[in-house]
């Protein structure tokens, strides 16, 4: 019996060291995938700065525009656009946060005023939309009406 012990004893330790061996090999393996990994991670990191860079340089004509569009995007995309705005000023950006600033009080204002108050939301997505549109198409056109007079109201902005 005991000679059957000794060859169970050899077997698990050759099966131990053959688990061994395998492992050191997956976590070799999984070393270099990890390695990878992180690289490929620090390469996009790099790369993701760099566009947000160019994104929201004030020297870039299209920092600008990013503003002028986020600004049309509820309440706090014109925040956030604002604050964005404030770190690198632009003309472009600043005119629409103006725009879609006096666009937002205009529909709070109509929608208290009866009969027009019904119709407030519909003339405020009409009048958003518009002046998206014409932001995303790089041209400084104001709301129909009154979007000079909100140019002049915000002008602080």
């Amino acid at each position: 019996m005991s000679e059957n012990n000794k060859d169970l004893g050899d077997k698990a330790e050759d099966a131990f060291e053959k688990a061994k061996d395998k492992a050191e090999g997956f976590a070799e393996e999984a070393k270099e995938k990890a390695s990878d990994f992180a690289d490929k991670a620090e390469e996009a990191a790099k790369e993701f700065k760099e566009d947000v860079k160019k994104t929201f340089d004030p020297n870039n004509p299209n920092s600008g525009k990013t503003v002028a569009i986020i600004a049309h995007i509820t309440w706090i995309g014109w925040i956030v656009a604002l604050i964005m705005n404030n770190q690198n000023k632009t003309e472009f950006g600043s005119y629409y946060i103006r725009q879609t600033l006096g666009i937002w009080i205009l529909m709070l204002v109509l929608g208290f005023v009866p009969v027009v108050g019904c119709f407030a939301g519909i003339i405020g997505i009409v009048l958003i939309i518009i002046s998206l549109v014409n932001a995303a198409n790089d041209k400084m056109v104001p709301t129909v009406g009154i979007g000079q007079l909100f140019q002049d109201w915000f002008k602080s902005l």
